[in-house]
């Protein structure tokens, strides 16, 4: 079965160096039962700017784009089975959590949380997800 590409106008398509290049990246692809997820950032779908410098605003983000890319491709939540999540600053990690329950509203997941320095200035939060349809 061919991987079949996922795109949504509803969040940014990521893995640019500057905006007015394009991106080698998909936002997802399905690879039968399975849709993987690029890493979603807090960036506005249209502008491509980073929404704001708060934690939990960027989570929401984030997050909203992520489920974008997820329904573009026929996944909810309830489809997730792993997330990597990527925070510049693991102090943030309280109110990221938070934030991260208070949206996914009691679905699980497998998550995985590091901390480390995604490519562009001022993304304080990252994630990717792999969803399985089967």
């Amino acid at each position: 079965m061919p991987k079949i590409i996922v795109q949504s106008a509803q969040a940014p398509v990521t893995g640019f160096t500057d905006k007015s290049t394009p991106s080698p990246l998909a936002q997802g692809i399905r690879a039968g039962d399975f849709l993987y997820v690029s890493g979603q950032g807090p960036l506005d779908p249209v502008t491509k700017d980073v929404v704001s410098d708060d934690i939990r605003e960027q989570t929401r983000r984030t997050l909203q784009n992520l489920m974008a890319v997820l329904e573009a491709g026929g996944a909810t939540a309830a489809n997730i089975v792993n997330m990597r999540v990527c925070l510049r600053d693991v102090a943030d990690f309280p109110a990221f959590n938070e934030e991260f329950r208070a949206f996914m509203g009691g679905e699980k997941v497998t998550r995985t949380c590091i901390g480390g320095t995604p490519h562009r200035p001022g993304v304080r939060v990252e994630i990717d997800c792999v969803a399985y349809f089967g």
